[in-house]
């Protein structure tokens, strides 16, 4: 019992390390947090090894690499290899429809798809024969993104919602991010694939986690666990509980509950990341956007220029048109609409 508490922590302190992240990521706290931490450390790990660290980092996220490819697929066939030997066969036993316990190789294959295309499609990267093309796509707001900008690693100017991506050394049209997982640039033109690779894979993880718990309470129903009675550490007998049902069952089933507990998590963080990608999608920004948009205003207007009565402006998304407008956006790339009147 004293593991599974344990472990039940560290899910807790994983779920809410992210959210403080997410939280603060738009602030100057979480910068000051990291920079504190690494004097830190600086003064109790070895040169050497703080060297090492800085280059293996460098590689895992600033290079192009496949490791992070490698690992989740690595991840996805541990827990499928799971589901199938024990879950699955239990399921069977137990006489589950049977459609109901494919649905998550159907969601994989699906999954598998969508990951391919954002693994290997072209982002919407911006080079001298689409330059004047891109530029025509979206209007300048001269606030995030001005006219007559260039990139000086390019030399291309910035089309409006581009950003030059570091790690593939390219300008990408209404770059979103880089993601390590696919090894790719999200962009404009590959938008859609990564939101539904991000869909069935949260759908995947969470029929995973339904079908199991569903078939851990059925064992218990049918076992009539909830009804019986043990006898504690001073001897005296106790009804059975929730606490005491779930040590049982790790006990009986460490591996089933083990996964449960991964992808219980892996859908939780996953969920609340589809859930922000769905907000972004449906008011036409992107995570770049996000990200610099509370300091555009403040770039562009500095406080000693503005009255001390007045309230502080934000950014303006003027690029939103509605949310049927925005969505078809993402699964109809402007630039595809401005390549065929043209032709």
């Amino acid at each position: 019992m004293d593991f599974l508490v344990l472990f039940l922590f560290y899910l807790a302190l994983v779920l809410i390390g992210v959210v403080m992240i997410c939280i603060c990521s738009k602030t100057h706290y979480l910068k000051g947090l990291v920079r504190g931490a690494a004097q830190i450390i600086s003064y109790i790990i070895p040169e050497c090894l703080q060297r090492a660290v800085l280059k293996l980092l460098h590689y895992l996220f600033h290079t192009r690499n496949h490791t992070f490819i490698l690992l989740h697929l690595v991840l996805q066939g541990m827990v499928y290899s799971e589901y199938t030997c024990e879950v699955f066969g239990y399921c069977r036993e137990l006489e589950f429809p049977l459609h109901y316990l494919l649905l998550p190789y159907l969601l994989l294959i699906v999954n598998l798809v969508f990951f391919t295309l954002s693994c290997v499609s072209n982002p919407g990267t911006i080079t001298k024969a689409n330059e004047l093309s891109f530029l025509q796509v979206y209007e300048f707001d001269e606030v995030m993104f001005s006219k007559n900008m260039k990139c000086s690693t390019c030399n291309l100017r910035k089309p409006a919602r581009s950003k030059h991506c570091s790690v593939c050394n390219r300008c990408v049209h209404r770059f979103d991010h880089h993601c390590v997982w696919v090894n790719n640039c999200i962009g404009a033109w590959n938008a859609r694939y990564f939101l539904l690779y991000l869909l069935t894979l949260t759908a995947s993880a969470g029929t995973m986690a339904v079908v199991s718990t569903v078939f851990l309470v059925q064992l218990v129903v049918l076992s009539d666990l909830y009804l019986e009675t043990y006898v504690d550490d001073l001897g005296h007998f106790q009804v059975v509980d929730i606490v005491f049902l779930i040590q049982y069952l790790f006990v009986t089933f460490p591996r089933i509950v083990f996964m449960l507990g991964f992808v219980v998590m892996l859908s939780l963080l996953l969920g609340g990341y589809l859930c922000f990608a769905l907000y972004l999608a449906a008011t036409n920004q992107t995570t770049n956007e996000w990200y610099r948009g509370d300091r555009a205003w403040c770039q562009h207007c500095p406080h000693a220029a503005r009255p001390p009565s007045a309230e502080p402006q934000v950014y303006r998304n003027i690029h939103s048109h509605g949310l049927w407008s925005n969505l078809r956006e993402i699964f109809l790339p402007a630039t595809a609409h401005y390549e065929r009147k043209k032709n």
